[in-house]
Order: C-alpha cells, then structure tokens, then sequence
C-alpha cells in the first residue's frame, strides 16, 4: 500500500524544483557589478513613460468633432484627479512638484511590473524581461530619491531650523528616534516594493516547474502550468503591480504631507496671529 502511494505521488508531483532568487546576467565596470537585466528593462519602462507621455499631450491636446474627451484623456484625468485629491487633503493646495513626482513614480512603477507579463522566456532560468522592481537596487534608488525630495521641500517649506526643530519634538530625548524613523521610510517605501513582486516572481517559477508533472504516462503539466499561470499573472503582475504602484506614491504623497505640517506650537502662533488680525480692524473702529 505505501510503495504504492509513493509510486502514484512520484508520477504526480515534480521530481525536484531548482529556483535561483536574485540571480542576474552581470557586468563589471569601474569595478563595480552591474545587473544588466534590471538596467535594460529599467531603461526600456523609463522610455514607455517618456512616449507615454508625449503621446497624452498630443491626445489632450487634439480637438474632437463630437467634443469628447478621449478614453486616453478620461484615464489621465482620473489618475491626475486622484493624486491631486490626495495631495490637497494632505498639503492643504496643490504643490507644483509633488504631483507630477507622484504620477510619474506610480506610471512608471506600474510598467515595470506589468512588463513581466510579456512572454519573453528563453527557458525556465532566463528572462528577457523581468520585472526591474524584483531587485532592490531598483526599489532602494526609487524609495531614496521619494524621501530626498520629501526632506527638501519640508527644509524650503519651513525653513531648515523649524524643520530640524521637529526631531525634538515633543521631548528632545526622543531625536534618535526621530532620526531613525525618518532614515526607515526609503528601506520601508523600497522593502514593500521589492518584497511582492520578488514573491510574485518566486511563484511564477514554481508554477513554471508544474510543467514535469505526469499522471501515470499522461502528461499533465504542461496544462495546469498555463492555467495556473495565467490565473497568477492576472492577479499578481496585473493586480497587486497596479495595487504596489498606488501605494507607492501614495505613501510618496503623504510624506510629502508629513514633511510640510506644521508643528503643535506653530499652529497655535500662526492661530493667535490670524486672530489678532481679524480682531485689529475691529478695535481700530
């Protein structure tokens, strides 16, 4: 009875699963190793956003007899709406840069990780496409050039002294803390990034590997591995990519709002100084 099973479970399921996470085709310039894969795909989803782009203008721009807005047009202005939405609830008006910071980051993040979906595998171990989010030299150079701009405009915002003045709010023994809590948001911003789509592609080569299985001499696997890999591209690449991509810039956005709030004493003077204001006109009558 166990030989049996054993025998029935050694045709069902694969023999043996080898999978290489993180493995990249590498070149080596000025003495540092450079993942060229995540580098030409980086620069082939940089360059769709570019014509991406340019060819929104051209359609916002472009007069139709019937005077409706294109469905291009209805999908930009619904993103734009959104991001500017968030912003103002966050920054109170709409900042000039951190808008277009945040479209850009989530369309480009959106085409990196739906690029997988194009099938460009060689073979179970070579992709010609990957998604460039999967590595975190990628995500870790978003999530820091995200929190550079965010530590600038709250300098220019507030000014350097109140900005730093917050660290040490509201107990000054607390500045490690705050130190450290701000240096966490690009590991966390490029962490969240990296860890789910490393994970959808983790699945996408186990499912690759169902291909081997066999029910007695009837080849089976080939089936199931396109199935269930339709199904999970749907739902990981397709799904969760847009879901990580919004939550991108979205966290970009609220820590744009972070970085520019004002502080709890600098809300009271700014307070008592509008008062005094609308009392002055008054008593002068």
């Amino acid at each position: 009875m166990t030989a049996a099973l054993a025998t029935t479970l050694g045709n069902v399921l694969p023999m043996s699963v080898e999978i290489h996470p993180g493995e990249h085709p590498e070149g080596h310039f000025l003495g540092m190793t450079w993942n060229l894969d995540t580098i030409w795909v980086t620069a082939i989803a940089g360059a769709i956003v570019i014509l991406l782009g340019f060819w929104v203008r051209n359609q916002l721009t472009k007069k139709t007899e019937d005077h409706v807005p294109t469905k291009l047009q209805l999908v930009w202005e619904t993103v734009v709406t959104q991001v500017e939405t968030q912003v103002e609830e966050n920054l109170g008006r709409v900042h000039p840069y951190v808008v277009p910071l945040a479209v850009a980051l989530f369309f480009f993040i959106l085409i990196a990780n739906w690029i997988e979906v194009i099938p460009t595998e060689i073979n179970s171990s070579t992709h010609l496409l990957p998604s460039p989010t999967a590595d975190t030299n990628l995500t870790y150079a978003m999530g820091a050039i995200a929190m550079v701009s965010v530590w600038i405009y709250g300098i220019r915002k507030k000014g350097a002294k109140a900005y730093f003045k917050h660290y040490m709010e509201p107990y000054w023994w607390l500045l490690p803390l705050e130190i450290l809590q701000d240096l966490l948001k690009p590991v966390t911003l490029a962490l969240r990034l990296f860890g789910n789509i490393f994970a959808g592609g983790i699945m996408i080569a186990l499912i690759g590997s169902l291909v081997q299985i066999t029910v007695g001499p009837i080849p089976v696997g080939g089936f199931f591995t396109v199935l269930l890999d339709v199904v999970w591209k749907l739902f990981d690449t397709m799904f969760l990519g847009g879901l990580q991509a919004f939550i991108f810039a979205l966290l970009t956005v609220l820590y744009f709002g972070m970085a520019g709030a004002e502080g709890h004493d600098e809300g009271e003077d700014r307070a008592e100084s509008d008062d005094t204001e609308e009392a002055t006109p008054e008593l002068a009558g």
